[in-house]
């Protein structure tokens, strides 16, 4: 029976992927701050994170992932600068009760800050236009997740999230006083993430599987638009189960990969590694293509337990061509 349930999943997941493909629309998505993974150490690894058994920031990537947290409590917060001067913040926490027997609960967020812009409205003046003062766009999403490990090979997640965005103010017109009228580009819907985790039993060799971003159509005014619903498939395990006579206590390489299949551009691979010294320092590269401004990936973390605290830094490095390059932070702690 669970392999049946098993078969199940697997199969609506592919047939899934498969409309995300039927459904694909180049560059005509919205709320694509959907898109961007707060994580730095998957960002270090290109995102191929999907077949990873992950901590809390799991439900960013694959909510399944979430179910082999370890510790009762995992927290954290982090903070990216992305190009063109937007940054975001995320945050979360996991809680893993009676030792995931009922499953392992987390909730997060991202608020996204666009910065200050500027404001114009067309005139009959020599500039074609007249400056009406600043706006400042910004986005947010909330987020519920619950993952449960259903054997020992095989585990489901999924994320429910509110997910909001203000385009700020826009001028209309004038009324008859010549004032200007305005309205407000604020849209919000519900949106979820399906994801599951697959133990093989070959060595450390997982198998994963995820859908993000599955919503309604929404609309700004008359203009209709999707989501960025995003399908991957990926593998991950440690190379060093290959070696004999290593201290794996001592020294870890993760490899990993994933393909991705998006809604609004090409699909993409991506390839990842990353070194673990003494369960402590961690050292990561990746790489994704078809890319027109990035591909390659860097990253580093360190963790130390101190007694039954855990705590965690990681850095990712993104270079963004002829955009700034990316910088995303991270600070974690589980008890």
């Amino acid at each position: 029976m669970k392999l049946k349930n098993i078969i199940t999943i697997i199969t609506l997941m592919v047939f899934a992927s498969t409309f995300v493909h039927a459904q694909t629309k180049l560059a005509q998505a919205g709320f694509k701050f959907l898109s961007m993974n707060p994580d730095p150490r998957g960002s270090a690894l290109a995102d191929a994170m999907t077949g990873f058994s992950n901590n809390s920031f799991a439900m960013f990537s694959n909510p399944s992932a979430m179910s082999e947290l370890e510790t009762m409590t995992d927290v954290f917060v982090g903070q990216t600068n992305w190009i063109a001067d937007i940054n975001y913040y995320s945050g979360g926490a996991a809680l893993n009760f009676f030792d995931g027997q009922y499953g392992v609960v987390g909730v997060s967020f991202v608020f996204v800050d666009y910065g200050d812009l500027r404001a114009t409205t067309r005139a009959q003046n020599e500039q074609g236009f007249m400056d009406i003062g600043t706006f400042s766009p910004n986005a947010l999403s909330l987020g519920l997740t619950y993952a449960k490990a259903l054997s020992e090979k095989f585990s489901v997640g999924g994320t429910v999230k509110y997910v909001r965005q203000s385009l700020g103010t826009t001028v209309t017109g004038f009324d008859a006083s010549r004032t200007h009228q305005k309205s407000e580009n604020i849209n919000s819907t519900v949106a979820f993430d399906f994801g599951m985790l697959y133990k093989t039993g070959f060595e450390s060799l997982n198998f994963g599987m995820s859908i993000r971003n599955f919503a309604k159509e929404m609309k700004y005014v008359q203009e209709g638009f999707q989501l960025p619903l995003t399908f991957r498939i990926g593998l991950q395990m440690n190379a060093l189960d290959f070696v004999p006579n290593i201290d794996r206590d001592l020294h870890k390489f993760y490899v990993t990969t994933d393909a991705a299949n998006f809604r609004d551009h090409p699909e993409q691979l991506a390839l990842g590694g990353e070194y673990v010294f003494m369960n402590t320092l961690s050292l990561r590269v990746g790489y994704s293509f078809p890319n027109d401004e990035r591909g390659f990936t860097a990253g580093v973390g360190i963790q130390r337990n101190l007694g039954t605290l855990g705590l965690g830094i990681d850095y990712g490095y993104i270079p963004f061509g002829i955009f700034d390059n990316v910088h995303k932070f991270s600070f974690r702690f589980s008890f």
